[in-house]
C-alpha cells in the first residue's frame, strides 16, 4: 500500500476553496515535486498533508506503516522566526516533540547529535541559530525534520533565498537523504529544472491538476507547455544527456 493516498482532495482555509480534485498517491521512496503557478494551493496542499488544517472535501489515507505524526516538515524560509533565541542542537532536538510525551530521552539526544552529524553541522551545536548564514539554518531545521521521521519528509521551496552553490549543496542532501536513506521526499519546487531533474513524480496544480511519473509529465501536453521555456536545458540525472 502507498504511504499516502489523496483522493478528490479539496484544500482552502477560511472556509475558501484554493483547490480541489486533488488526486494522487505517494509510495514508499519516491520523490514527488509538486509545482504549479503561484498561489494555485501548493502550500495549502502540505499544511493540509500535515495535518495543521483540515481538508474541506475528499480523503487522506496514509499507509504502509506511515502514521500522520511521521512525517518531517521544512517549511519555506520566509515562515521561519530567524532571530529564535535557541542553540541549535535544541532547535534539532525539538524535531523529537512529535513523538514525545515531555521529557526527551538519551536516544532523542542521539538522535539529534546523529542527524548533525550526517548533515555536517555538529560543530555548530552549541551556537545560537541566529548566528547562522541562510544555508546552514535551512541544514538545521533539516536535521530538525530528520529528528520527526525516518519515512517522509515535506519540503517547501527548501533552496527559496540560497545562493547557487548552496542550493546545489542542498539539493545534493536531498538527494541522498531519498536515495541511500529511502526516505520519501515531497517537495514544493519553483526551480523547475532542478525539480524535474531530482523527481521520480510530478504533481502539478494549477488551472489543470496533473499527477503521473516525470517522463509522463514531460510528455504531457500540460507538461509540455509548463516547460516549454525550460525543456533544452533540463539534464536528466541517470543519463547526463538534455531531456527532449
Amino acid at each position: 500500500m502507498a504511504q499516502i493516498i489523496c483522493k478528490n482532495l479539496i484544500v482552502g482555509y477560511e472556509g475558501q476553496v484554493v483547490r480541489d480534485n486533488i488526486s494522487f498517491s505517494v509510495e514508499k521512496g519516491d520523490y514527488l515535486c509538486i509545482v504549479g503557478e503561484n498561489g494555485s494551493g501548493k502550500s495549502t496542499l502540505m499544511k493540509t498533508l500535515l495535518s495543521l488544517q483540515k481538508p474541506m472535501g475528499g480523503e487522506i489515507v496514509f499507509g504502509d506503516g506511515l502514521n500522520a505524526n511521521e512525517i518531517g516538515y521544512l517549511p519555506q524560509q520566509s515562515t521561519v522566526k530567524r532571530d529564535f533565541p535557541a542553540t541549535n542542537f535544541e532547535i534539532v532536538l525539538s524535531g523529537n516533540l512529535g513523538h514525545k510525551s515531555f521529557f526527551y530521552s538519551v536516544s532523542d539526544k542521539k538522535r539529534a547529535l546523529d542527524a548533525m552529524q550526517r548533515l555536517h553541522i555538529v560543530e555548530f551545536k552549541d551556537r545560537c541559530f541566529r548566528e547562522l548564514s541562510g544555508g546552514q539554518q535551512q541544514r538545521v531545521l533539516l536535521a530538525r525534520a530528520l529528528c520527526a521521521t525516518e519515512k517522509v519528509l515535506l519540503l517547501d521551496e527548501p533552496v527559496s533565498g540560497l545562493d547557487p552553490k548552496v542550493t546545489a549543496e542542498m539539493y545534493e542532501i536531498v538527494r541522498d537523504l531519498n536515495k541511500k536513506d529511502n526516505i520519501t521526499i515531497i517537495m514544493i519546487s519553483h526551480d523547475l529544472n532542478d525539480a524535474l531533474k531530482y523527481a521520480t513524480h510530478i504533481l502539478h496544480i494549477g488551472s489543470e491538476i496533473f499527477f503521473g511519473t516525470k517522463d509522463e509529465y514531460l510528455n504531457s501536453e500540460i507538461g509540455m507547455k509548463f516547460t516549454s521555456e525550460l525543456r533544452n536545458n533540463i539534464i536528466c540525472e541517470n543519463c547526463g544527456k538534455k531531456v527532449r
